[in-house]
């Protein structure tokens, strides 16, 4: 599938100063999309757009999305990906979490209905929970403990995605719903709780690389490139979802750390501490959707995902 379809198209995308909300402005531009940038900086980080700010096909509105945002001109489609997203974030903010996925949600939508635009919701492996079916297709509704610390984020997300189905179902909102899986790449923040970004920065300061539990639990890291092209293929299309966009390939937490380790030739080594709690134990996605209405799969392996990440890490080690 092409990707041809965005040029031209004015396209919002909160959360666009975020890892991936970013990722998602530069490939639209690119593209030769107009693209609106909703950020309030609560986890999002101007240096993420500051290379776009003063691109003819780029504007930034600094709101926080849980109140009306009000835009005169027309749009295609609203890229709804405002919310905190590591654990790190949502364990700080855990009532800006929730209020993000319910009002926020609710303000989009309310926006791209009223421009009678597309609205492509960002969901979560999370969704999932800690899962009882392996590997986790979209049928599958979850192992989700709802008062436990992680459920903020988790009921957040399930919650939009109801909110986003009514919508759908009663104004015939034409909706969009990813579930995004474990994503990793440059401008990843090294103390965001997620595994990938710490393991990279102690191994680049040759400290030790703390690994949670015993280390063989599993997940399935997709590149940045790779999400962002399942991403806007799935809002081009004309399915519904929820669709799993993911890498497949599934890894320990420990190899993971030791393949870091490796990659960038560091004299870490493994360390051991408790498991959070409701930690899942495994995660990877059945992608047998994609792969059939998208025609997509991921082509970047994660010796090339991790050294292209790392090789940013050694250039930039940003500090937060």
């Amino acid at each position: 599938m092409k990707l041809t379809g965005l040029k031209n198209k004015r396209v919002l995308v909160t959360g666009g100063a975020g890892f991936l909300g970013s990722h998602l402005c530069d490939r639209l531009v690119r593209l030769g999309a107009e693209v609106i940038c909703v950020d309030n900086f609560l986890t999002g980080r101007p240096d993420n757009i500051s290379h776009l700010m003063g691109h003819p096909l780029f504007s930034f509105i600094r709101h926080n999305v849980t109140q009306d945002l009000y835009i005169t001109k027309p749009l295609f489609a609203v890229l709804h990906f405002a919310s905190p997203a590591s654990p790190v974030d949502y364990l700080e903010f855990p009532i800006e979490t929730l209020k993000v996925g319910a009002l926020g949600t609710h303000k989009m939508l309310g926006l791209a209905k009223a421009k009678k635009a597309r609205f492509l919701l960002a969901s979560t492996s999370e969704i999932y929970g800690d899962p009882k079916v392996h590997p986790q297709p979209e049928s599958y509704w979850g192992h989700v403990n709802p008062v436990g610390p992680r459920g903020v984020y988790d009921e957040a997300k399930r919650y939009a995605e109801a909110l986003t189905m009514a919508y759908h179902r009663v104004h015939g909102v034409p909706v969009r719903i990813v579930r995004i899986f474990n994503t990793y790449g440059p401008r990843m923040r090294p103390n965001d709780g997620r595994a990938i970004p710490a393991f990279i920065s102690q191994a680049l300061s040759n400290k030790p690389v703390t690994i949670f539990g015993r280390g063989n639990q599993t997940r399935s890291f997709c590149f940045i490139d790779d999400e962002v092209e399942g991403i806007l293929r799935l809002l081009l299309s004309d399915a519904t979802g929820p669709m799993n966009i993911g890498n497949p390939n599934e890894m320990t937490i420990a190899s993971l750390a030791r393949l870091i380790i490796k990659i960038s030739k560091s004299k870490s080594r493994l360390v051991f501490k408790k498991l959070p709690v409701d930690d899942p134990k495994v995660r990877r996605p059945d992608i047998a959707l994609a792969r059939r209405r998208l025609r997509w799969a991921p082509s970047v392996g994660p010796r090339e995902g991790l050294k292209r990440t790392i090789e940013w890490f050694q250039v930039v080690r940003p500090l937060s």
